[in-house]
C-alpha cells in the first residue's frame, strides 16, 4: 500500500501550466450525449462528456488547436479551437450504420467492422445502457452467435459455435487483456471476477477460432471486454437494482445489484479509478428428478439415480451383499437365493436440501495510470480485481461455489504501437464442496454403506419369506435400512450436513481446496510507424501453471504440479487495389510441456467494391490446435460413480485407490480382500462403459451372449485437437439496412472428448471373453467382477479417431424504420456431422441449437427523456451431451424488455425491466434449474 501512497504523491506533484476549455455535446434534437470524447488532435489528451452532455478539457498548449469530437453512433466533428473563451457547442450527426465502428481484436490493430477479416460482434456503451436484459453480461446472449449455458444466476458461460458445456475450455474471455479463466480448471467463471457494466466501454466477441493470434485456448471463440479509462472517463458513478425473481420450484424472492465507479485524472501524467459491485439474489432451484441414465424411472425404482437427488450414486448388487452376508453366517445361505441378482441404490437427498440457494457476487477492482511524458507515447498500468461470490458449477458433479475467491494482478506498459503485461491470477475454493458427495457421506453419518445394505438384504429375505411381492419386499427393505436417516431441517442432518462441508476427505466429506495459480506475460509490438509499405506485427506469451488442489481434485496431494506453455506469432497486413482489396496473414508457434509445438496459421482477404467501398466481402482460412488442458492431464478426481482421470503419462502412477473386494471368489482372484488399483488399469485393462451395459443388460438370461459384447478399451493418452476453419461473409448498408452474413465451416480432427470405461479388480480385460474356459482364464476373471460389483468406473480424457466437421451460417439485418426506431433481426443455423457407430462411446457435446432467431425493436427517443428496448429470442431444442446427464433441451422462446426515463437534473437514469416475460421456464443446462423470471428497477447515476 505504501507503494500506491507514493506513486500516487509522486505523480500528483508534477505539474504544467494548464488551459482548460469547457463546451457541450447534443444530438440533432438538441438531446444531451453522455459519454462522448473529445480528443486535442496530434496528442492524446482528451477529456469525456459527463451526463448533461458537458465538458471540461484541459491543455496544456494555446490556441489555435483542433479538437475532435467522437461518440459511438455518431459521426466524428472536427472544431477548431481559436481563444480559450470560445464557446464550443457541438451537434454530432448520427450515423446511419454500426459498421463504421472501430474495433482492435480482429486483428490486433484498429480497424473498421465494415473491413474485420472474420466475423466479429461489439457491444458498446449505448448498447449496455439499452439492454433490456438484467445485467450487461446477461445481454450477449442477444448477439448474432451466442449461446448461454446457465449453470447458475451467477454463472453463465458463453457458447459460440458448439461444443461447449459450462466448462467451456475451448473458449477465452480476457477483460483489459487479462484472462479470467480458472487456473485450477481453465473455463471462464461468468463474470464473477470481471468488469461493472458501468466500467465497460467497449465488449468484442470473435465467434470462431481464433488461436493464430491468440493462442490454443482461443479454439472457438474469444470475448474481449474492455473497461473505461480513468483519463478520460472521470467522477462518480453508481447503480443500484432492485427486483424480484420468479419460478415455480422457488418462489418470488428478491434480487439485489448495486455498484459504484471512483475515476479521477489528478493530471495529464495520473490517473486512478476504483470500481465495487454486490449482487445478492435466490438461485434457481434444480428439482429435475428423473433419473440419469434411463428414461420414465423415478423414485419407485430400487436402483434410482436423480439428477438432482445426491446420494443415491451409492449402488450395489443385492445378491452379492448376500454372499458375503452368508459367508461371514450372518444371513442362511439359503435366504441368498431369495434375493435378485440386481443392483440397489441408497436413498439420496435433493439438491434444494444440500445448499443453501444463494447466489450472489462482490467484485472489487482498482488501477492506477502512470503517463510518464503526459500522452499515450507511453501509459503504465496497476491493476488489481478482486471477485468473491456464491454459485453453482456443474462437471462430472454439481459443486456448490461458496465463497470462491479469486484475484488478479497486472503491470502493464504500452503505447501506441505496443504493449506488454504480465499477471497472476490465483483462486481460493473458500467453503466450496461437492453436493453429490455431500449427499453420500450425509448418508453415511446415520449409517454406514455396508450396514444400510446389509439391512436392506436381510429385511428383502424376511419380507420375501413371508409372502410379500417383489415390490412390496424392495419397499419394506428399503424402509428397515431408511431407520434413522436424517431427515433435512432437523439438527441431526444440519450437525452431518456441517461435518460433512468442512471435510476434505472424498471417503467422509465433500469440502473442495483450490490454491491454484497462473503466471502469465505477453508482448505485442506493431511497426506500422518504422515500415511503411506494409503493417506488420510480432508478439508472444509465456504461462505457468501452479496447481493445488492439494489432492482433492488433482494429483497434486504431495506438493503443486506446475506446468508450463509458451507462444509466438506474427502478422501480415497489406492494402492493394486503391486499398480496396486488404490481405491478412498470420502465424503463431504454441508450445506446451507434454506436447510437441504447433503451428496455427490464417490468411484472410477483405474486399470493399461499390463507389464508396461499403460492400464488404471477406474470406479466410486458419488451421487452430487446442493443447490438452491442465484438467485433461492431471485431473484425478473421485466424482463417487467414477474417477475422472487425466492422462499424462505420470498423472496415472500418481493416481491410486485401496478398494474392498466383494464375495469369496472374488478376494481369492484378486489375492487378498482389497486391490491397488491407479490410472494404469484404467487405460490399459478396461472395457468401454456402453459395451459393460449392454453385457449387464444380457448376463442374467445369456450369459455367452452377453460376453460376446464386452470390448477392451483401446485408447491412446490425450494429445492437442486441432481445427481447420474456413469462413465467408459480407456485410454492407443498402437502402438504410445495416446487412451481415456469414457461413463458416470446421473441420475438427483428433477431437478431444471424454470415454467412460469400467476396469475389472482382477483379471486380464479382453474382446469377448468367453465363460466357458474356466476360472483360471483371466477374461472368466473379468466376467466375475462385473457381475460382483468388482470394479472401478473411470472417465478418461482422450480423443476420437472420426472426424468432426461442424458448419453454419448467420444472417444479420438492422433499421431504423419509422422514426428513431430501431429494428434488428438475426438468425443462426448451427449443425454438426459425427459418426456415431464409429466411436460409440465418445461423446462430442455440441449443446448447440440447431436454429436461433433474434429480434429486437427499441427507441431511445420515443419522446422527451424517454426510451424503451424490446428483445426476444426463440431456439429450436437440442440434444445436450456432458460428463453429468444426458438428454433434451426443449425450445424456449424468452422475451426482455425495458422501458427509461432519463433525470437530466439529478444526471440519472431510471430503468424498469423484465426478463423472459410472461414465457415459460426454460433450460439451458441439463441438470441446472429452470430460468424463471426477474423484474426489476434501477437507478443510475452518471451512468
Amino acid at each position: 500500500m505504501r507503494v500506491y501512497l507514493l506513486i500516487m504523491l509522486f505523480f500528483s506533484g508534477i505539474s504544467f501550466a494548464q488551459n482548460s476549455i469547457t463546451g457541450s455535446v447534443t444530438d440533432a434534437n438538441r438531446q444531451a450525449i453522455p459519454g462522448a470524447n473529445i480528443v486535442v488532435v496530434g496528442s492524446s489528451t482528451g477529456a469525456s462528456t459527463d451526463f448533461d452532455g458537458t465538458f471540461k478539457l484541459n491543455v496544456s498548449t494555446k490556441p489555435p488547436f483542433t479538437i475532435k469530437v467522437t461518440a459511438v453512433g455518431f459521426e466524428a466533428k472536427t472544431i477548431n479551437v481559436t481563444s480559450l473563451n470560445q464557446k464550443i457547442e457541438v451537434m454530432l450527426k448520427e450515423e446511419e450504420t454500426k459498421l463504421n465502428e472501430i474495433v482492435v481484436s480482429a486483428s490486433r490493430t484498429p480497424e473498421r467492422v465494415l473491413e474485420s477479416p472474420v466475423t466479429i460482434e461489439r457491444m458498446g456503451i449505448q448498447d449496455i445502457k439499452k439492454t433490456a436484459s438484467p445485467s450487461f453480461y446477461d445481454g450477449l446472449e442477444n448477439l448474432k452467435e451466442v449461446q448461454m449455458n446457465t449453470s447458475s444466476m451467477s454463472f453463465k458461460s458463453i457458447n459460440t459455435r458448439g461444443f461447449a458445456t459450462v466448462a467451456n475450455t475451448r473458449f477465452m474471455q480476457l477483460v483489459d487483456g487479462m484472462d479470467n479463466s480458472s487456473p485450477l480448471l481453465n473455463f471462464v467463471l461468468g463474470n464473477l471476477i470481471g468488469v461493472s457494466e458501468i466500467d465497460v466501454q467497449s465488449v468484442e466477441l470473435l465467434p470462431g477460432a481464433s488461436s493464430a493470434l491468440y493462442g490454443a485456448n482461443a479454439f472457438n471463440g474469444i470475448l474481449f471486454m474492455n473497461s473505461k479509462s480513468p483519463f478520460n472517463y472521470q467522477g462518480v458513478s453508481a447503480y443500484f437494482k432492485y427486483g424480484m425473481t420468479s419460478q415455480d420450484a422457488a418462489g418470488v424472492n428478491n434480487y439485489y445489484d448495486f455498484g459504484v465507479r471512483f475515476s479521477h485524472a489528478f493530471n495529464k501524467y495520473f490517473a486512478a479509478k476504483a470500481n465495487f459491485t454486490y449482487m445478492e439474489a435466490t438461485d434457481w432451484y434444480a428439482t429435475n428428478y428423473n433419473d440419469k441414465t434411463i428414461a420414465g424411472i423415478d423414485r419407485s425404482n430400487i436402483n434410482y439415480d436423480g439428477i438432482n437427488v445426491y446420494g443415491d450414486e451409492v449402488s450395489t448388487n443385492i445378491k452379492g451383499v448376500g454372499q458375503s452376508l452368508a459367508a461371514l453366517g450372518l444371513l442362511p445361505a439359503a435366504a441368498v437365493n431369495l434375493l435378485p441378482n440386481t443392483n440397489v441404490s441408497r436413498t439420496g437427498y435433493n439438491e434444494i436440501d444440500l445448499t443453501n440457494n444463494k447466489a450472489g457476487n462482490t467484485k472489487i477492482d482498482f488501477s492506477l495510470h502512470g503517463r510518464p511524458f503526459g500522452d499515450d507515447r507511453l501509459e503504465i498500468i496497476w491493476q488489481s480485481k478482486f471477485g468473491t461470490g456464491n454459485a453453482v458449477y456443474q462437471g462430472a458433479n454439481r459443486y456448490y461455489l461458496n465463497d470462491f475467491f479469486m484475484q488478479q494482478h497486472k503491470i502493464e506498459f504500452k503505447g501506441r504501437n505496443f504493449f506488454l503485461r504480465g499477471y497472476t491470477t490465483s483462486e481460493d475454493g473458500g467453503h466450496s464442496y461437492d453436493m453429490v458427495f455431500t449427499g453420500i457421506n450425509v448418508n453415511r453419518k446415520w449409517k454406514d454403506d455396508k450396514t444400510w445394505f446389509g439391512q436392506y438384504a436381510g429385511a428383502y429375505a424376511q419380507a420375501t419369506l413371508g409372502g410379500m411381492t417383489p415390490e412390496n419386499a424392495h419397499a419394506a427393505a428399503r424402509a428397515t435400512a431408511d431407520t434413522g436417516r436424517f431427515l433435512p431441517g432437523t439438527s441431526a442432518f444440519k450437525n452431518a450436513f456441517n461435518q460433512v462441508i468442512a471435510d476434505e476427505s472424498v471417503l467422509t466429506g465433500s469440502k473442495l481446496v483450490d490454491n491454484s495459480r497462473i503466471y502469465h506475460s505477453d508482448l505485442n509490438y506493431n511497426f506500422k510507424d518504422l515500415i511503411k509499405v506494409v503493417e506488420i506485427q510480432v508478439g508472444g506469451s509465456y504461462r505457468l501453471y501452479e496447481l493445488n488442489s492439494h489432492g482433492r481434485i488433482y494429483t497434486d496431494a504431495d506438493g503443486p504440479i506446475n506446468y508450463s506453455e509458451y507462444g509466438a506469432y506474427t502478422q501480415v497486413m497489406k492494402k492493394f487495389l486503391d486499398e480496396r482489396l486488404k490481405f491478412t496473414g498470420s502465424i503463431r508457434y504454441d508450445k506446451s510441456k507434454n506436447f510437441d509445438g504447433n503451428l496455427s496459421p490464417r490468411v484472410s482477404l477483405v474486399y470493399s467494391g461499390g463507389e464508396k467501398k461499403n460492400h464488404n466481402f471477406r474470406g479466410s482460412f486458419q488451421t487452430g490446435f487446442r493443447n490438452p488442458s491442465t484438467q485433461d492431464q492431471y485431473i484425478g478426481f473421485n466424482v463417487g460413480n467414477a474417477v475422472l482421470l487425466g492422462s499424462a503419462p505420470d498423472n496415472l502412477l500418481r493416481f491410486t485407490e485401496t478398494l474392498n473386494v466383494a464375495t469369496a471368489q472374488g478376494q481369492m482372484f484378486a489375492g487378498g480382500p482389497t486391490v491397488i488399483m491407479n490410472g494404469q488399469n484404467a487405460y490399459g485393462n478396461s472395457y468401454t462403459a456402453s459395451s459393460v451395459g449392454a453385457f449387464s443388460a444380457l448376463a442374467g438370461s445369456n450369459p455367452i451372449a452377453a460376453s460376446a459384447l464386452l470390448r477392451k478399451t483401446n485408447v491412446d493418452y490425450v494429445k492437442p485437437e486441432e481445427v481447420k476453419a474456413f469462413e465467408l461473409g459480407y456485410r454492407s448498408f443498402i437502402n438504410d439496412v445495416s446487412i451481415d452474413l456469414n457461413a463458416y465451416y470446421n473441420i475438427y480432427n483428433h477431437f478431444i472428448g471424454n470415454l467412460n470405461v469400467v476396469a475389472p479388480y482382477y483379471g486380464t480385460a479382453q474382446d469377448s471373453p468367453n465363460p466357458l474356459l474356466g476360472p483360471a482364464n483371466p477374461g472368466v476373471q473379468t466376467l466375475h467382477a462385473l457381475q460382483n460389483g468388482n470394479y472401478r468406473a473411470y472417465q478418461l480424457y482422450t480423443n476420437t479417431d472420426v472426424e468432426i466437421k461442424s458448419f453454419g451460417f448467420g444472417v444479420g439485418l438492422s433499421k431504423k424504420i419509422i422514426a428513431d426506431y430501431e429494428l434488428g433481426v438475426n438468425y443462426n443455423y448451427a449443425q454438426f456431422d459425427f459418426d456415431q457407430a464409429k466411436d460409440p462411446s465418445f461423446e462430442a457435446g455440441f449443446n448447440t441449437p440447431k436454429h436461433r432467431v433474434k429480434v429486437s425493436v427499441g427507441n431511445e427517443k420515443l419522446f422527451e427523456n424517454f426510451g424503451f428496448n424490446v428483445s426476444g429470442r426463440w431456439n429450436s431444442e437440442y440434444k445436450w451431451e456432458s460428463t453429468f446427464a444426458d438428454g433434451i433441451i426443449k425450445s424456449a422462446t424468452v422475451i426482455d424488455a425495458q422501458i427509461n426515463y432519463a433525470l437530466p437534473k439529478l444526471k440519472s437514469v431510471v430503468k424498469l425491466g423484465a426478463a423472459n416475460i410472461g414465457g415459460k421456464e426454460y433450460a439451458q443446462v441439463l441438470g441446472a434449474g429452470l430460468i424463471g423470471q426477474q423484474y426489476f428497477a434501477s437507478w443510475t447515476i452518471n451512468p
